[in-house]
């Protein structure tokens, strides 16, 4: 048989089966000469369109959708309320927002939950006003939160379909190639961007740096991208290091600090080539430059680091003491610099970071990991969500993912905060499950998990102030008293994921 071009092709090819015959030139398979005149006259035009409004009536979103967002900006962000804002002024109605994380800046969104635009969100994290406002359940729906991995995970498996993802970027070309760690308002990583781009049905990229084509290197690829919409300011690097990320000077911390790396050099995993992440509260960041120091003093260098990346962390492969950053967050500018010139400091996904579902995913190679804690109990479950008064004001992140995929996890936390016990008997909100935690670090003492007896033994060796947890909540106790259960309602205000999507925990209204 002829086919279009006039060249014989069987019906049927053993090894092969049935043939299709190109028997005609689909529409856009031949050149389209007025298509081509298009990009002489118009040379700049290609995805970019006008406006936000233009976008989403681009896209066909629709009442009750699902859309996306990131917050690579943290504090500086200015995506979402633009974005929503502009979503209200258009009449849209029972929108569920699915975000990476939301910050104290989204406090603008509550009358856009009271005029009925927003009817749920899903987020890692919460704070400042929006946080209290659901916390005194002044949503219908609870709102759900994930881990970054149990986000992706649910991302890539369809738990959680993206319908229209709308994506701040610092650097975008006209076919919709972007980054984050070029241009005036770089935030760095877009590890968490990546995972909705590449699964939205939709995906707008919205910028105030369009560049010259093609945008190389780029983080997200044009053909994932819709749409690119240009604004005057997409977001302030001024927050991207929050307080949560600054060095501390408390010496409290700093003794804190001390002894966790003392903890890491006697586990049994400080060792040449060993890997590691460091979370992003005052001790835990700390613990990085006093750990610098005996990785210099033994001549031991790790092969990564991994998570949100840090200008200490960079410091410290700058020096040769890391071989490669794998990046899914950048936590301050310096952090954006390097990645823009470092070949070795590399971006990845939300996805490679920490789904649960891919044995490969990078939290499974971590040796250590250092994290913070609101609150850990006897059985050392860890809450890093809600406060001493139930309000939200945290957020889960990678707390669950990394504890789970480390061989030594360690939290450094300090016995009291005030004169609230940071060790209890139960905590308020368990977002990491005690099975997952190794070793707990304070100023008073450090305490390992019975599963670890090997753990215990090591530390004792080397001379630290080893102690049960129990001791640990004693100590407290007798310094503040018992402390009296946190105040609640019945009504359910928060459901909490763990990594696989199961439920840990629900936050309930607190009480009026």
């Amino acid at each position: 048989m002829l086919n279009a071009v006039d060249r014989e092709i069987p019906e049927y090819l053993e090894g092969y089966g049935k043939m299709k015959l190109f028997d005609k030139f689909k529409e856009g398979s031949v050149k389209d000469l007025d298509r081509f005149q298009d990009r002489l006259v118009y040379p700049n035009r290609k995805k970019i369109i006008s406006s936000i409004k233009r976008a989403v009536e681009a896209v066909g979103l629709k009442d009750g959708m699902t859309i996306s967002f990131h917050h690579h900006f943290r504090s500086g962000d200015l995506t979402i309320n633009l974005v929503l804002n502009e979503l209200a002024s258009m009449g849209f109605k029972d929108l569920i927002v699915s975000a990476s994380s939301l910050t104290d800046v989204h406090a603008a969104l509550i009358p856009l939950v009271r005029e009925g635009v927003i009817r749920k969100f899903e987020t890692s994290g919460l704070r400042g006003g929006l946080a209290e406002f659901i916390s005194n359940g002044m949503m219908e729906i609870p709102i759900q939160i994930r881990s970054h991995g149990g986000r992706a995970r649910a991302i890539v498996n369809g738990d959680l379909h993206i319908d229209v993802a709308f994506l701040g970027v610092s650097s975008c070309d006209v076919y919709g190639n972007a980054n984050g760690f070029t241009g005036q308002n770089a935030c760095g990583s877009l590890g968490y961007a990546k995972v909705d781009a590449e699964y939205a049905d939709h995906v707008v990229m919205i910028t105030d740096n369009l560049v010259e084509c093609p945008n190389i290197p780029f983080s997200i690829p044009q053909n994932q991208v819709d749409h690119v919409v240009v604004v005057d300011k997409v977001g302030d690097t001024a927050g991207i290091m929050s307080g949560a990320t600054r060095f501390t000077k408390n010496p409290r911390d700093l003794l804190i600090a001390r002894h966790a790396a003392d903890v890491v050099e006697a586990s049994g995993y400080f060792y040449d080539g060993f890997s590691l992440q460091t979370g992003s509260g005052g001790a835990s960041l700390a613990t990085t430059r006093f750990l610098s120091e005996k990785m210099a003093r033994r001549d031991i260098k790790a092969s990564f680091a991994l998570g949100g990346i840090t200008g200490q962390i960079v410091k410290m492969h700058e020096e040769g003491l890391i071989g490669k950053l794998l990046d899914v967050q950048s936590f301050d500018l310096t952090a954006v610099q390097s990645l823009r010139k470092n070949p070795n400091h590399y971006e990845i996904s939300a996805a490679y970071y920490a789904n649960p579902d891919d044995e490969g995913s990078a939290v499974n190679q971590l040796d250590v990991v250092i994290l913070s804690a609101l609150e850990i109990d006897v059985d050392f479950n860890v809450n890093v969500m809600t406060g001493s008064d139930g309000v939200i004001r945290g957020a889960s992140g990678g707390h669950c993912d990394t504890a789970a995929g480390a061989c030594v996890t360690i939290i450094v936390a300090p016995l009291l905060r005030g004169r609230i016990p940071t060790v209890c008997d139960r905590v308020h909100t368990i977002i990491t499950p005690g099975k997952t935690v190794d070793v707990l670090v304070t100023d008073q003492g450090i305490a390992v998990n019975p599963l670890r007896p090997e753990l215990q033994e090591r530390l004792m060796k080397s001379g630290l102030p080893v102690c049960s947890i129990e001791d640990l909540k004693e100590r407290a106790y007798k310094l503040t008293g018992v402390p009296r259960e946190i105040r609640v309602e019945d009504r359910i205000v928060g459901v909490v994921n763990y990594r696989d999507g199961s439920v840990i925990d629900v936050i309930r209204q607190v009480a009026k």
